[in-house]
């Protein structure tokens, strides 16, 4: 994973990851949103674009934008690796000790990020909740029920994981697996790591142009069997690790004390 890193010789305090397959009819308005909100948040920052093997103009677009904004990134793979893939390369990629993530085709709006900033408080991760979703009838039912069977066979009770505006610290990522439906499970991922997890409402608006690359195999098979190897690694994997540099043992028991490397030097 890469390492905090600076922009113009600031530190990047927050990243914005946003994965695009065949989105040129919405890749410039979302990256024109999506600066605008990150300015609004005062905060210095980047966005990472992982360009999926788009097959139209996504590519050129990305890095016509990454000539006129420096803070933009442009990552891209020769082949369509599937969204799964295109997250993990973009949240392994991000410099920020915050990180958000969104989709490229223009449904999240930028303009929540704020908020959803403002509400992680001394959580790890906060979900956004679609309550008024513009998708197709199917589209919605299919999801509340992956939603519901997710949530009570991983335990992370959330309603609706399948969201892609989230905001996580940058040391949940380390506790991720790659799977293809590494966005439905980020959060059940999460807290099966021991991270606190919350949810907030957010807009959802209809699709800029193109069509939804993800049929009844993405959002049935697929999402069932990760489901499967999720609930296999939550049940072998151990409590994130505690443990920390010591130089000598408190009485009674207590703790050993955190090494204070500054007197070494």
């Amino acid at each position: 994973m890469s390492g905090a890193g600076t922009a113009g010789g600031e530190t990047v305090e927050l990243s914005a990851v946003v994965p695009f397959f065949d989105e040129e009819e919405a890749a410039a308005g979302v990256l024109d949103e999506l600066v605008a909100a990150l300015d609004a948040t005062g905060r210095c920052w980047e966005i990472v674009a992982v360009d999926d093997g788009s097959r139209d103009r996504t590519a050129e677009i990305l890095l016509e934008r990454r000539g006129r904004e420096p803070r933009l990134r442009v990552l891209r793979s020769p082949v369509n690796r599937g969204q799964g893939a295109a997250l993990w390369a973009g949240l392994h990629c991000a410099r920020g000790e915050l990180i958000v993530t969104l989709d490229g085709d223009g449904q999240n709006d930028p303009a929540d990020l704020p908020r959803l900033i403002g509400a992680l408080g001394d959580a790890a991760m906060v979900v956004g909740v679609r309550r008024a979703r513009t998708d197709c009838w199917l589209r919605r039912s299919m999801s509340r029920i992956a939603n519901a069977v997710r949530g009570r066979v991983l335990g992370d009770r959330l309603h609706d994981g399948g969201c892609a505006l989230k905001v996580l610290r940058r040391e949940v990522v380390a506790s991720l697996l790659p799977i293809r439906t590494l966005y439905s499970f980020l959060p059940a991922l999460a807290v099966a790591a021991g991270y606190d997890v919350r949810e907030i409402d957010v807009a959802h608006r209809p699709r800029r142009g193109g069509r939804s690359s993800y049929g009844l195999r993405v959002f049935l098979w697929r999402p069932l069997l990760d489901m499967l190897g999720v609930l296999w690694f939550r049940s072998r994997r151990f409590p994130r690790p505690d443990h920390e540099e010591v130089d000598d043992l408190r009485i009674g028991g207590d703790r050993g004390r955190r090494r204070d490397s500054s007197a070494d030097r």
